[in-house]
């Protein structure tokens, strides 16, 4: 008799952990579907980022292809979405001259970014001795003595999407940014860099989330 009942109490065990678990994976289906359907609806927007300026405190190519650079730039970066917020995590800022990059990564701080919200960075992207390619290196100088370079501000990271009280997992974000900085005027026989001189780029980037 003791046998049988502590089998009978034994079914009535797992029946119930069982139901828990049905239970469970029907909750976790519904919650999954009711996101991906909020999430189909909403339509999430890649955010929209801005070359505004940029501030140039050194540039100069020296011997054996050595670079060394200090800009300062400024980005806006803006949520388009009206129902979503964003969280940006662990961004890097820097400098890249015909695919090579040429100056250090520089942290932005990780922030929220509310609906429709805008923030406005303003990093420092520098290099010290950086080597270049051969080929780049005589493309730096010419451009240099050209007074005005053409470069790419990249910004990679990854960023997280908030829908209500859920956060997405996180995603990679790639930012880039033409930009055609003049540092000199030829034609006005000033040759080399103009420090400290804030030139207005308004430059659209590209965004890839």
């Amino acid at each position: 008799m003791s046998v049988k009942h502590c089998d009978h109490h034994g079914d009535r065990k797992q029946k119930l952990i069982k139901k828990i678990l049905i239970g469970l994976a029907i909750f976790i289906g519904i919650a999954l579907l009711v996101f991906l359907i909020t999430w189909a609806i909403l339509q999430p927007k890649k955010p929209k980022f801005i070359l505004q300026d940029a501030t140039i405190y050194n540039f100069n190519v020296s011997a054996p292809i050595l670079l060394s650079s200090n800009f300062q730039v400024t980005i806006n970066a803006r949520n388009p979405n009206s129902k979503i917020g964003i969280y940006y995590d662990k961004l890097n800022a820097f400098a890249t001259y015909h695919s090579q990059q040429i100056t250090y990564f520089t942290e932005i701080q990780p922030v929220y970014q509310g609906h429709k919200d805008l923030n406005i960075w303003s990093p420092f992207v520098y290099g010290t001795n950086v080597p270049v390619a051969p080929y780049n290196g005589a493309a730096l100088s010419q451009d240099q003595s050209n007074g005005a370079i053409s470069l790419v501000i990249k910004i990679n990271g990854r960023v997280r999407w908030k829908v209500g009280s859920f956060i997405s997992g996180r995603y990679h974000l790639h930012v880039t940014c033409p930009a055609y900085i003049p540092f000199g005027n030829k034609n006005s026989g000033i040759a080399g860099v103009v420090t400290g001189v804030k030139y207005q780029l308004a430059q659209k980037c590209s965004v890839s989330v």
